[in-house]
């Protein structure tokens, strides 16, 4: 049974439809990229998964004992966001918010989970650090060690690698890799359609025409014909 299944989904907003009937399925362990132009409605659907946008049409289901607070989600990250004065500590256990309902304290096993995490991300020295002191890879390592608070079962990355130097983005997909390794299941969308083609197990490809199906199946249509002659631009 799939995780996670979107039927007849159309989403949009202030009345302008930017997906139609779009169809696709994510198994446990999937590490599906999301492509294609700017507004083709790649961040639209992935806020439509996490229930922080309403679908015109259609609906998702989730299956396979996966519910909705069991997705981990790393944004893109704003101006403001970057400059937000907390510690990386305090960031990263905040990802266990959703699962400890109206107690203002945290328990012994979520700050255990915070310490795992961050271990998993190499920033524990880094935890009592200002987040805004921090680099644009390290701040990606704390919102990735947060995502990986609320859950390890699925995550979902916008753009993670946005802004990171050459150097930096080699060892955030290789941190993303080995998270799906372990079992993780991702979906990430990515203007890089090269790294996308490296990692990833499926594309889910949005334009005027969708295309969703296996790396393998992708490299011999005519999308990846098209976005290797330069179409995608995030």
């Amino acid at each position: 049974m799939s995780e996670l299944e979107c039927r007849n989904l159309t989403l949009g907003y202030d009345s302008k439809i930017v997906i139609s009937n779009l169809n696709f399925k994510v198994e446990s362990g999937n590490y599906l990229c999301i492509i294609g132009e700017n507004g083709s409605g790649k961040s639209t659907l992935m806020k439509t998964i996490l229930g922080l946008r309403p679908a015109i049409s259609g609906e998702i289901i989730f299956g396979d004992g996966m519910k909705k607070n069991e997705i981990g989600y790393l944004p893109q990250q704003t101006v403001v966001q970057k400059d937000f004065p907390a510690s990386v500590q305090e960031i990263v256990i905040s990802g266990c918010l959703g699962k400890s309902g109206l107690s203002p304290f945290y328990s012994k096993k979520e700050k255990a989970t915070a310490v795992k995490n961050m271990e998993r991300m190499n920033i524990l020295p880094l935890s009592g650090r200002c987040y805004r002191e921090l680099s644009g890879g390290q701040q990606q390592r704390v919102l990735l060690a947060r995502a990986l608070c609320a859950t390890d079962r699925m995550l979902l990355l916008d753009e993670p690698v946005a802004g990171l130097d050459p150097k930096v983005t080699v060892e955030m997909y290789n941190l993303i890799k080995e998270l799906n390794s372990n079992g993780t299941t991702i979906i990430m969308i990515s203007h890089d359609i090269v790294s996308a083609l490296k990692y990833a197990t499926h594309i889910l490809h949005i334009g005027n025409d969708v295309f969703f199906g296996t790396k393998e199946e992708y490299l011999a249509s005519s999308d990846s014909l098209i976005l290797a002659g330069g179409e995608q631009n995030g």
